[in-house]
């Protein structure tokens, strides 16, 4: 039985992918220190003799105690995400944190991977690609970023966790890839993250208004998380991604302002639209090129927005 180590194993992302490795028989070692990831989310795992918990802080010589000699995979999936400066959640609330657990956090788990010969992963973000110039974005984009605004802690935070996992790929053959994924949401997504499907569904549940930053009119591609979780799976265990980086994302592009009228007529709900500034450095696009995940890993999202938001509108109104 292989063992997969997933750091940020009790966040949104993190936690739907231990599930499927424990579906697939893998024994899955999860860490996480919960500043943004959720003890809820994995609670249901602990019966599971293939599932381990560590809390820990990657970025801390206390994790590096551990004895994680033994892995076959490594998804590095730790980080704040949401840039959403009104949830207690987001990057901007934890600015040092998301640095380093981008830089030093990367660094002592590329170090675990040459030790232990692991496959490895790297959760990057469509946040590389800035307030892009050019749409769809393609992997050979170099961005449009602010590397000293509000949002840099994340973006360049990023942008250093690409640098050094392919140094560690080219000076020590470390078997890496790099995903850059795109605006996700489904079950176990945190309803005060601040991201816009979290923030509409659940303003249009308690029919409170739906707050629009900007005039709506800057886009989204919404992935939902089931997808994702079939990237990430195949992009790691196929030989073809060694050393390559790829979107994962959903390459159907709505507004804003076209999401929150979706979400509030399918929650029939009351509430009204209303518009707030446009926060600093976001992006007006934003729509992944799929093409390289098509060739080298036969990756295409399947799930419907309908669909995906309906199970994401259940997930909600059950908490």
């Amino acid at each position: 039985m292989q063992t997969v180590l997933v750091a940020g194993g009790a966040g949104f992302i993190g936690s739907n992918l231990c599930e499927r490795l424990l579906s697939k028989n893998y024994r899955v070692i999860c860490i996480d220190s919960f500043i943004t990831g959720n003890k809820e989310n994995i609670d249901e795992f602990t019966k599971n003799k293939n599932f381990s918990f560590i809390n820990a802080d990657i970025t801390s010589s206390s994790f590096q105690s551990n004895d994680l000699s033994k892995i076959d995979y490594i998804f590095h999936l730790a980080s704040p995400a949401s840039p959403n400066k009104k949830s207690p959640r987001s990057y901007i609330s934890f600015p040092i944190e998301t640095l380093l657990v981008n830089s030093l956090g990367t660094y002592n788990l590329l170090e675990i991977a040459k030790k232990s010969n692991a496959r490895f992963l790297y959760a990057s973000s469509s946040e590389i690609y800035g307030d892009p110039k050019i749409s769809p974005q393609k992997e050979d984009y170099f961005g449009n970023v602010n590397p000293v605004g509000v949002r840099s802690v994340y973006d360049e935070g990023k942008r250093f966790g690409e640098s050094i996992t392919m140094a560690y790929f080219r000076k020590f053959n470390v078997d890496t890839r790099i995903i850059r994924i795109f605006n996700t949401y489904g079950p176990r997504m945190r309803a005060d993250d601040g991201r816009v499907v979290s923030n509409f569904t659940n303003q249009a549940i308690l029919n409170k208004p739906l707050t629009v930053y900007g005039d709506g009119s800057q886009t989204r591609s919404i992935c939902y998380i089931d997808d994702l979780i079939e990237g990430l799976i195949g992009a790691i265990i196929s030989d073809l991604t060694s050393g390559e980086v790829l979107n994962i994302g959903n390459p159907n592009e709505k507004t804003i302002l076209d999401l929150a009228n979706i979400i509030k007529k399918m929650t029939n709900s009351s509430s009204k639209i209303i518009f707030e500034p446009l926060p600093e450095d976001d992006p007006k696009i934003r729509k992944p090129d799929i093409e390289k995940a098509k060739k080298l890993i036969d990756w295409n999202p399947k799930v419907t927005i309908d669909h995906g938001l309906q199970k994401t509108i259940e997930y909600f109104r059950g908490l």
